[in-house]
């Protein structure tokens, strides 16, 4: 058992309260004293004791859909379902610990605490302690300094911490994002949970969480209920329409004076976030300050991005109330953002536009980012699925703007079809000059930091490489810009081919930030209802993330821009400053493509 569990769970404020919670966890057993009302209590972003009473779901190192995942790194936990009740506490020996630790507060010659409670002043720290921190040996379950205002309102991307790596500026840890001792309510969603580790990220007698998660039917969801506290912690289990994923990976995390929104690459679980050294993550974040009372008595100010992150909250089943009180913070800051997911599930009549890639070419379209000319595209995929042309063509019409219907028009239009099989041109010859798809090869793998070990969630089959559908002449190497690293990060850039010109009213182009990888599980298919005989969207994935404009136009001198790796054909490395201070580039370019004859990509279930 970890050494002073209760204390490490609740950052030491109150190791009576904190123990009585591990213990009913260990349990299964509601800790609270009071009994909780019938029913399923509203949850208020902005309101305090009564905020976190939704059904929420956690496992013990489990995945959000119905099929197992294999861990990065070996594990002894047990695969099966635990729960946030299988944390492995011992009750008889932590209440011994306890009274042995009071004892040595009673006596008076007692001035050695076996560990001393944190204070809540901010430490300085010493020369050495910032010298270890820069070099990479940081620990991150200490917190940095809290902020009581927020620290992104603007927005902002940045890479993982990752062990071992020295601090660049354009990384965070977890503690970081979730800043736990001014954390009141965390709303948070994963493929993947490892729940000891996570436990020891927040102080539960001051936060409340509500965890978004897969569950196989009712009596999974019953199981998963009782083994946590009432009180503390509760689920909201999406519905699944089918068999799919539940791969968003949002947090909603309230503060006292503002709210942030997270949406990262990565899971709820260690090596995601960089605490083993083996793989690295990306998230965007941003702080809406919460509105006077009296700002929020005036009319409706949500943006595109607050109404679509609404629409798929309310999609996920999460509590009205909750979704209404998003209303109470300032939204105006992300109006210069997008808000992109998947619903899973089929979507007929206006929804199939607002989900999938018909939603992210609806974003683009809105952010007046759509372009009529060709665009160049880079896509960090930590996961392939059978992926075609077609797959291909309708993400890269949506990066230019397009609803959806271009792709699907010319699959279904009989006149096309017929076109393009007397036809002696490649239909795909465009796609393969401006697409680049970013995923490791196996000597990439096998060399990296954590090996084979560490590429579990890295997935791939040699079927789908071998089919001659796939679009093998896209996929290049993945390599990190930190040496030795795996990219668990789903990453999509998109420039415009003016980006390097200057034009300081041209958009330079965007980025997508998120869980989406490049299947179309992830992103749907557009195909034709066979009843109504009109378009219907299918996606098996619940994902989301967001759309960030680049700069609009690149400054020559910038040192940023086009010395990130040299291209194999014309203009292909070009425009890469229009990036600069808003999305980082983890990869190497151009990265080398697999056609060239230079090795595989990694299978995983090869190995």
């Amino acid at each position: 058992m970890p050494q002073n569990r209760a204390s490490e769970m609740n950052g030491g404020d109150d190791e009576e309260e904190a123990l009585r919670i591990a213990i009913a966890m260990s349990l299964g057993q509601d800790h609270s004293a009071k009994k909780t009302t019938q029913g399923h209590p509203v949850v208020d972003l902005t309101e305090g004791d009564d905020e976190a009473n939704l059904d929420i779901a956690s496992s013990h190192r489990h995945t959000s859909s119905g099929q197992k995942e294999v861990a990065p790194q070996p594990s002894t936990q047990p695969a099966a379902l635990g729960g946030l009740a299988a944390l492995g506490l011992d009750r008889k020996k932590m209440e011994e610990e306890r009274l042995a630790r009071l004892k040595k507060r009673k006596a008076p010659e007692s001035l050695d605490v076996d560990q001393p409670r944190p204070t809540q002043r901010t430490k300085v720290k010493s020369p050495k302690a910032r010298a270890a921190e820069s070099s990479g040996e940081y620990h991150p379950t200490k917190n940095s300094s809290p902020s009581t205002t927020p620290v992104f309102p603007k927005g902002v991307v940045k890479k993982t911490w990752v062990r071992g790596y020295p601090r660049s500026g354009d990384d965070i840890t977890i503690d970081e994002v979730l800043q736990k001792d001014q954390l009141e309510l965390a709303v948070l969603s994963s493929f993947q949970w490892e729940d000891d580790w996570l436990l020891s990220k927040f102080n539960l007698t001051r936060t409340k969480l509500v965890l978004v998660a897969f569950a196989a039917d009712e009596a999974q969801k019953e199981e998963m209920r009782r083994n946590v506290p009432r009180d503390k912690i509760r689920f909201c289990f999406p519905p699944m329409n089918g068999p799919g994923s539940m791969h968003s990976k949002l947090q909603l995390l309230k503060y006292a004076t503002y709210l942030r929104i997270v949406i990262p690459t990565g899971n709820l679980v260690p090596y995601d976030w960089g605490e083993t050294g083996s793989l690295e993550n990306m998230v965007f974040i941003i702080d809406l300050p919460r509105l006077s009372d009296a700002e929020t008595g005036l009319a409706n100010n949500f943006t595109a991005f607050g109404e679509e992150l609404s629409y798929f909250l309310t999609a996920q089943g999460m509590d009205e109330r909750l979704i209404k009180s998003l209303g109470k913070y300032d939204f105006s800051e992300t109006a210069g953002y997008g808000f992109v997911h998947s619903i899973a599930g089929s979507h007929i009549g206006e929804s199939w536009g607002r989900t999938g890639y018909c939603g992210l070419g609806r974003a683009v379209c809105s952010l007046g980012l759509g372009s009529v000319d060709s665009v160049r595209i880079d896509f960090v995929t930590a996961s392939l699925g059978a992926v075609t042309y077609d797959l291909l063509q309708a993400i890269y019409n949506a990066c230019q703007g397009d609803s959806g219907l271009k792709e699907y028009d010319a699959r279904t239009t009989i006149s096309k079809k017929s076109k393009d099989v007397t036809s002696a041109e490649d239909p795909n010859a465009p796609l393969k000059t401006q697409v680049r798809v970013y995923f490791p090869s196996q000597s990439t793998v096998r060399q990296s930091r954590g090996g084979r070990n560490s590429a579990g969630t890295i997935c791939f089959q040699s079927r789908w490489w071998n089919q001659p559908t796939f679009p093998r002449d896209v996929l290049r190497d993945c390599k990190s810009r930190r040496q030795g690293l795996l990219m668990h990060s789903k990453v999509l850039y998109v420039r415009r081919h003016d980006a390097g010109a200057g034009a300081p009213d041209s958009p330079g182009g965007f980025a997508y930030v998120g869980s989406a990888n490049l299947s179309e599980s992830a992103w749907g298919r557009l195909v034709k209802d066979r009843a109504t005989k009109q378009p219907k969207l299918t996606c098996r994935n619940w994902e989301c993330g967001v759309v960030i404009p680049a700069r609009k136009s690149l400054q020559p001198s910038s040192a940023f821009g086009d010395n990130l790796g040299g291209g194999d054909s014309p203009g292909e490395s070009e425009g890469w400053g229009v990036f600069e201070g808003r999305v980082p580039i983890p990869m190497e370019l151009p990265g080398t493509p697999y056609s060239s004859g230079s090795g595989q990509p990694w299978f995983h279930q090869d190995e």
